[in-house]
């Protein structure tokens, strides 16, 4: 187990700006306004060989009335305090000791563990000896440093790495690859219960939970192990309509939890059956169909739905996903834990079917077993011919079909094969791409209708060959059969030029 370093300090001194520095990501969210961070925000620092596990925590108010957010977000700290080895103290070099800070202090000493005094907003070595003048009386260790600028950072994080070094000499298990774990990311509108469902998940209140939307506002990850299989969930903040959004911190929030979604291995779309299917959840299930994100529905507190409109909802959201119809879907309760038991097995079973590898062989059996059974249209008087396919990549699994022509192919077409390829190979829940590439080049079709000519006559082709070539060319017609100059009318076809008078005949006497 890696040492674990938390970063503790009243709200609005810069802990998140210095957890970024020290993980080298901007993971967690930084903004002028006090109290954005809120849950516990974990990342990984490594130094000179050295890796250890840092916590980003809310800002501590020890005076918080109970039941409020403040007092959640102090009840957070207050666990990373007691689960870190290492702790960080961190205060604003420029407001200089305050109150609170003296308040937060005594908690911290309380732990009896490292501290490490990490002045903040000391931005060169020219302020250090002002700006750190009040702190000594806190008879603390100083770390000056500037999250915004760089200053001092290098030194903290040497520091950090030589106390940490003997944590994991004594330690324990410094695994040097450590499992990764199933990557789950919880995705929804605000207060449809993505964090209770978590904290039922793991069997702790791990997240903050409240009545009150948006109170996730950062993308959280906690690494948690049931039944002996690692897991890592990624709580996020809510998705409300792009319109309804005019704060900056919420459009980076949003934007956070929509990048979950993605790196994530499977995502779970948490909606809330007391309020119904709205447009923002319609707008959420396209959007994951359309970036093939692997992902399952939970409809959330469905133990308050009556059971005599059950069935009215189920009917409700199996039309929604008619967009995405290989979707599962799962009615759950975060409170009582009703289907809760099935959401880590079918994860598994998402997941397994995306990293699924088929040989070559089995892939053309199954697109000639395909396209026997229902023959691609003929368009523009030309079928699409399909040569051979073959899997391009994993994750989620792409095929891609070589045919004589891919506009051949239309979108009808493709999402029969699409289907066809489910049942045959298998993949009944992840996401699919089918790809159409032309094998050769493509060859313009064929003229057909030719330009006629004339009735009786030499084809215009040919005239047109002779006239390019200087010669004189003769039409036949009735007249003149042979298409020769001087042919007499009526004439006998193949005589000799000049055997007959050409003279026209006598006219006749009258009486």
């Amino acid at each position: 187990m890696l040492p674990i370093i938390a970063l503790l300090g009243r709200p609005n001194v810069g802990k998140s700006s210095i957890f970024n520095r020290l993980i080298r990501k901007n993971k967690a969210i930084t903004h002028d306004m006090p109290g954005v961070t809120r849950d516990r925000i974990y990342g990984e620092m490594v130094e000179d060989e050295v890796r250890v596990a840092v916590v980003d925590t809310g800002g501590m108010l020890p005076d918080s009335e109970d039941g409020g957010i403040d007092k959640s977000v102090f009840d957070q700290a207050a666990e990373a305090m007691d689960e870190a080895d290492i702790l960080l103290f961190v205060v604003d070099g420029r407001e200089g000791i305050t109150g609170l800070d003296e308040s937060v202090s005594e908690r911290v000493r309380a732990s009896g563990k490292p501290i490490l005094l990490v002045v903040n907003k000391i931005d060169g070595p020219e302020q250090e000896a002002k700006a750190t003048t009040d702190f000594h009386a806190l008879g603390l260790e100083i770390a000056p440093v500037s999250a915004a600028h760089g200053f001092g950072l290098n030194t903290l994080r040497a520091r950090i790495a030589e106390l940490a070094r003997p944590l994991i000499a004594q330690g324990a298990e410094d695994a040097d690859a450590p499992e990764r774990g199933l990557k789950i990311c919880m995705l929804g509108r605000p207060n449809a219960g993505k964090s209770s469902m978590v904290n039922a998940l793991v069997g702790q209140g791990r997240q903050i939970v409240s009545d009150v939307a948006g109170t996730t506002r950062d993308s959280v990850q906690i690494t948690y192990d049931i039944g002996g299989k690692r897991y890592v969930f990624v709580d996020t903040a809510g998705v409300r309509r792009k319109a309804n959004i005019h704060d900056s911190l919420e459009k980076m929030s949003v934007y956070r939890a929509l990048a979950s979604s993605k790196r994530a291995d499977v995502t779970i779309l948490v909606l809330d059956a007391l309020e119904g299917l709205s447009r923002q959840d319609k707008r959420l299930i396209d959007y994951l169909a359309t970036e093939r994100t692997p992902f399952f529905v939970a409809v959330n507190k469905i133990d308050l739905v009556p059971k005599t409109q059950l069935k009215a909802l189920r009917e409700t959201y199996e039309a929604a996903l008619r967009i995405a119809p290989y979707v599962p879907t799962l009615y759950v309760s975060a409170l009582t834990g009703l289907g809760l038991q099935k959401v880590l097995s079918l994860a598994e079973d998402i997941r397994a079917e995306c990293t699924i590898r088929i040989g070559t062989g089995q892939l053309n059996r199954a697109m000639t077993e395909a396209t026997t059974r229902h023959m691609p249209p003929v368009i523009n008087r030309r079928r699409a011919k399909f040569y051979y396919m073959t899997q391009a990549d994993e994750d989620p699994p792409t095929f891609v079909f070589f045919v004589n022509d891919e506009e051949l192919v239309k979108p009808s077409y493709a999402r029969y094969l699409e289907s066809q390829l489910r049942k045959l190979l298998g993949i009944r829940m992840a996401p699919l791409s089918a790809v159409f590439r032309s094998s050769h080049e493509k060859k313009e079709p064929e003229r057909v209708l030719k330009t006629r000519a004339p009735r009786l006559g030499k084809s215009r082709q040919t005239m047109d060959a002779k006239t390019a070539a200087g010669k004189k060319h003769w039409v036949d017609s009735p007249s003149n059969p042979g298409g020769k100059p001087g042919a007499k009318p009526g004439g006998k076809s193949g005589g000799k030029a000049g055997t007959k008078s050409s003279k026209p005949a006598a006219p006749r006497k009258k009486g």
